[in-house]
């Protein structure tokens, strides 16, 4: 770094407690409107191949170690008792002097935790285009503008310099994701930026398939969502949303059907309006299915030939989807499009191309946008209740959409 960015002045409010490599586990997504046709860049490691890939079960729940006692004092409506400190892995215990006001986030799901805490948007976040704030549209007095947020992966790489830039009081991130998404990044940068700008704080949560995350835990929505209220102390937003989500969670149980009714689904990255190529998922324990899973539809490709994106890494054509011909096909890829834009484009195109109308989930009309990678407290309530409807037929709103609102803008 030259001596005009080491001389930078930086309100030294925030600091960490514990260096990054205490845990021993610091070893460590193209556009989504579909410009280029893949998935490569939505955050699955490109330095490896997994060992093992993400569970096929649709009811698994996150590998989960006991739950680490945290040292953050409850807000206050007078003010905030400072130094506080949060844990999560793979930091350990972060310290925080005050109460960080600006930040940055690895993708959607945090920067949806944080507006869900009340927080301003992120300043950047890894892919903007996977940011999908048009779900906002849904909760009244909620909207994101992200105009002037930054995509992070832009131009393919992540440069130290733009964490200079932020200038952010925290960074949502997980370091090992940096480390070992792209070269260049070593434990000598993590600190670099930790120490002359602000503190890591992130868990890698959305994917299972990482194979540098096997040595440390991985957390569920809801705790990742707890965690980060502890930094910003917004504890009791978060437990008026846990209060939402247990209440949603108990009007959808009886919209799913019984374990025989369930739909069995195949969940594959297609982009475009004319997809003729597909990424397969295997339904894994990550945030990214967490509706999925709230849903427990069935999943068609677990039991096939058909190996995992993170696995594989390779694309299946028609042919191969009408070898495993599931009954219901969940396209990943299309979250920019409305309903009637992903019916008049992708979904008619399936209808007239001579192999893809003879997929049982085309004939049937049961091909729906599979909802987006990245979920957050809000998200995760619109995608699940969206896809609730198109699977099962519920036509009734199964969250309380003001209620929402009112959390996020503080009327506790």
């Amino acid at each position: 770094m030259d001596d005009e960015t080491s001389g930078r002045s930086r309100r030294q409010f925030v600091k960490i407690a514990a260096a990054l490599g205490a845990t021993g586990a610091i070893a460590g997504c193209s556009d989504d409107s579909g410009s280029t046709g893949t998935p490569a860049d939505d955050g699955g490691d490109t330095t490896a191949t997994p060992t093992d890939t993400p569970t096929a079960e649709s009811t698994a729940t996150p590998t989960e170690t006991p739950e680490q006692t945290t040292e953050a004092p409850t807000s206050t409506q007078s003010g905030v008792e400072t130094p506080y400190s949060v844990s999560i892995e793979p930091m350990g215990s972060v310290e925080f002097e005050s109460v960080p006001e600006t930040w940055v986030a690895n993708n959607g799901s945090w920067a949806d935790m944080g507006i869900a805490l009340g927080q301003e948007p992120p300043k950047g976040v890894w892919l903007t285009s996977r940011y999908h704030t048009q779900y906002y549209d849904e909760i009244p007095g909620v909207s994101v503008d992200k105009s002037d947020m930054v995509s992070l992966s832009d131009g393919g790489a992540v440069g130290k310099e733009q964490f200079f830039e932020f200038d952010a009081d925290v960074h949502v991130i997980d370091p090992n994701f940096l480390m070992n998404r792209f070269k260049g990044w070593e434990q000598a940068d993590i600190d670099e930026v930790r120490e002359q700008v602000g503190p890591f704080f992130g868990n890698s949560i959305f994917s299972t398939g990482y194979p540098w995350h096997q040595d440390y835990r991985y957390y569920s929505m809801m705790e990742a969502f707890e965690k980060l209220s502890q930094v910003f102390q917004q504890q009791e937003r978060y437990e008026a949303f846990e209060a939402v989500h247990e209440e949603f969670q108990t009007n959808l149980a009886p919209v799913v059907p019984g374990r025989s009714e369930r739909p069995s689904v195949a969940v594959v990255w297609g982009s475009g309006d004319q997809p003729k190529q597909f990424y397969p998922y295997t339904i894994g324990s990550g945030t990214s299915f967490k509706h999925l899973r709230d849903l427990k539809v069935k999943d068609a490709l677990a039991d096939s030939d058909v190996k995992d994106f993170h696995s594989e890494r390779a694309a299946i054509d028609f042919e191969t989807l009408l070898e495993v011909d599931p009954p219901v096909i969940l396209l990943r890829g299309q979250e920019a499009k409305s309903r009637s834009e992903f019916q008049n484009t992708t979904v008619s195109f399936l209808e007239d191309h001579q192999t893809a109308s003879a997929l049982t989930a085309v004939q049937n009309g049961d091909v729906y946008r599979a909802g987006s990678l990245y979920q957050g407290p809000i998200t995760n309530l619109v995608l699940t209740e969206r896809l609730a409807g198109e699977l099962y037929g519920a036509d009734t709103e199964l969250f309380d959409r003001e209620r929402v609102g009112q959390i996020v803008n503080g009327d506790l």
